[in-house]
């Protein structure tokens, strides 16, 4: 398969949505003489839109104009589909002056101007007032940990399209195809889609030897503690593309299986229980790594005594990679693959 700069493939992504954008502008222009008969659904693109998520309906009644965004990653997609936010989170965390890397790229590839950058990102809480200054048409937020008060409060400003299910758990296709829905976008966005779907695709064929590896995906931000992202968790769906297992033992160390989340902490005392063939962790930076690896616990695991640790190392990798989208994994995903592979090559 022939590599891709990172650039290239961000301009391979928008490029899919400019040619359909076109074809369908061009369709839209051709004469018909034929009237949709009464009840019949509305075509692609078309307003009013209901879209539901678990906090409430978003009834957006015409074609936004001044998109916002909130939560980690959502200004991804709204990028790749052509469209510069009028606002969307800032990121002191992998991000330079508040943007990140892959958003940067694709606003200057769309000859835009950097959108107002709201406030609460590492934090998580909301400035509502700042949403207000903004005036979105529509506020775009499927992957966020949004509460109900504040789905609520922001309500009364735009439409607001939350999360379909549980915070922080829509798929990076899910939350494309939503995102498309409420920009009147939706065949576009089913050929990012499909197109990052292929990418990722021929990345596993590539390196078959991740097919059936078991892996455990973690994160050392707590003291003595490794945090591990369960299933539901869109980076481990990532890995999973990829032909590879969440490893059983994951599933079973976990002492709140019946609670709906998306990671566990598990002591470092309790580290030997964990069996997988590869262990993925990310960091911020190297020393945050070294120290890790450095702690008699972990070293002690035949993981990482055996080579088959495969680290995210930076803080612009770990977001990539902790909030996936159309723009992020092309961005991270061919230069860590083959580390990947290397870690797997060493099982057994």
């Amino acid at each position: 398969m022939p590599s891709f700069s990172p650039r290239r493939r961000l301009h391979a992504a928008l490029g899919v949505t400019a040619a359909l954008a076109a074809v369908l502008a061009l369709t839209a222009c051709s004469p018909t003489t034929d009237e949709p008969a009464a009840g019949t659904p509305a075509a692609d693109g078309a307003f009013p839109v209901t879209i539901t998520s678990a906090l409430g309906d978003a009834v957006i009644t015409e074609k936004p104009e001044r998109v916002a965004t909130w939560g980690w990653s959502t200004q991804d997609a709204v990028l790749a589909l052509g469209v510069v936010p009028a606002a969307m989170p800032a990121y002191a965390y992998g991000g330079v002056d508040g943007v990140l890397p892959w958003d940067a790229d694709a606003i200057e590839t769309l000859g835009g101007q950097t959108p107002t950058l709201l406030t609460g990102t590492d934090t998580g809480e909301i400035d509502v007032e700042e949403f207000v200054a903004v005036r979105p048409d529509v506020i775009l937020a499927p992957y966020s940990g949004l509460t109900q008060d504040e789905f609520d409060a922001l309500s009364k400003i735009a439409p607001v399209v939350a999360y379909p299910d549980q915070p922080w758990a829509t798929t990076w296709q899910d939350q494309t195809a939503l995102v498309g829905k409420a920009l009147g976008l939706s065949d576009e966005a089913d050929a990012l889609v499909a197109q990052t779907d292929a990418d990722v695709a021929d990345l596993a064929a590539e390196y078959p030897v991740l097919d059936g590896k078991t892996f455990a995906y973690g994160a050392n931000n707590e003291p003595e503690i490794l945090n591990l992202y369960l299933d539901s968790d869109p980076r481990v769906q990532l890995l999973t593309q990829l032909g590879m297992s969440l490893a059983p033992s994951v599933t079973e160390l976990d002492p709140k299986a019946d609670d709906e989340t998306y990671f566990y902490g598990l002591g470092f005392e309790s580290l030997s229980k964990l069996d997988s063939d590869v262990l993925v962790a990310y960091f911020g930076s190297q020393d945050e790594a070294d120290a890790f690896v450095a702690d008699p616990l972990v070293a002690a695991m035949p993981q990482v005594a055996q080579g088959r640790f495969a680290p995210i190392v930076g803080e612009s990798f770990v977001m990539a990679s902790s909030a996936p989208t159309v723009l992020s994994i092309p961005w991270m995903l061919d230069q860590y693959v083959p580390q990947l592979a290397d870690a797997a090559a060493r099982v057994g």
